[in-house]
């Protein structure tokens, strides 16, 4: 059986991922936490434009109904 949303977010807990959301934003950061309506929690998020580095910030909690795509 192929892997469910929720189970390949399970398995990138504690790693670096890359968040897509609308309005083509990016953040950058290690994934500590989500829940089913993928709401995301990052540490050490950065913001990213064009691929570089725009805003640094610790913590951040990224609701889900704004998120395209996760990369692990």
């Amino acid at each position: 059986m192929a892997n469910r949303p929720l189970d390949i977010l399970n398995n990138a807990l504690d790693t670096p991922v890359i968040v897509r959301l609308k309005g083509a934003r990016e953040f950058r950061g290690e994934l500590k936490g989500y829940d089913i309506h993928m709401n995301l929690v990052l540490d050490n998020a950065e913001e990213l434009r064009e691929g570089e580095v725009v805003s640094k910030f610790g913590s951040v909690v990224i609701r889900g109904d704004n998120v395209v795509y996760v990369s692990p």
